[in-house]
């Protein structure tokens, strides 16, 4: 009996919905150094430069829409009593498609946070009517609400994950190369607590040595199989 159902997603979700990955032949950081935009060195020598390219991406995000394998994930939600999205995506479509319980380890890019004073909210404005943007509450430079290169995932969010991770009887991770740690280490503490791992990626993983399952399929095509075998179980 299906008790605890967690799902670990990454890029390769988003990716049939418009959204560029990271790595990979056609990923961001082929075309983009990481350094020159995603530390907190960046942002201090250039941060226009920075904030065009997050409002770029704001951009095509706000354009994109949820795809079936978002849409799968809420449904196992709404038939499961204890379903959880960890996610290493900050582009907020597992909320758009009707997750509630979703735990963002890398932030979120509709979230701006000041710099000064530190308050952060959500604003959904793309593109952005100035870059930088500045805190309307201090008028202090608001910086992007996600994870650069060199900065720790946020405490609070990686505990949960990690809790979760430890009571989840199917571990189902979707889309992700399984190269950026400490996330990474979610499948494999899953599985010494006897999870069901079940990978849905084209590409073999790390994950794929301890998977019970491993589906060659793109998100879409995968979601659907996950989802026959979890209302079969």
């Amino acid at each position: 009996m299906v008790s605890y159902i967690t799902f670990f997603t990454g890029a390769g979700v988003s990716a049939e919905s418009g959204i560029p990955t990271f790595r990979g032949s056609e990923g961001l950081w082929r075309k983009y150094n990481p350094m020159d935009l995603a530390t907190p060195e960046a942002f201090q020598k250039n941060p226009k430069l920075v904030w065009e390219f997050y409002d770029d991406r704001r951009q095509n995000i706000a354009r994109a829409k949820p795809n079936k394998a978002h849409l799968l994930m809420a449904d196992i939600e709404k038939k499961f009593p204890n379903v959880a999205v960890i996610t290493q995506n900050v582009d907020g479509l597992h909320q758009r498609a009707g997750s509630e319980n979703v735990i963002e380890l890398h932030g979120n890019i509709w979230k701006v946070r000041c710099i000064r004073c530190g308050k952060e909210e959500y604003n959904y404005e793309a593109p952005l009517k100035e870059l930088p943007p500045s805190c309307k509450y201090c008028g202090g430079m608001l910086r992007p609400g996600v994870v650069w290169f060199g900065e720790s995932l946020p405490f609070n969010e990686l505990n949960r994950a990690f809790e979760i991770a430890e009571r989840s009887n199917f571990f189902i991770v979707v889309g992700t190369s399984c190269q950026v740690y400490p996330a990474a280490q979610l499948p494999f503490v899953a599985k010494q607590k006897g999870s069901k791992v079940i990978e849905i990626n084209p590409e073999y993983t790390p994950v794929s040595d301890i998977a019970d399952i491993s589906i060659r399929k793109k998100a879409t095509e995968g979601m659907e199989e996950v989802f026959k075998i979890l209302i079969n179980s």
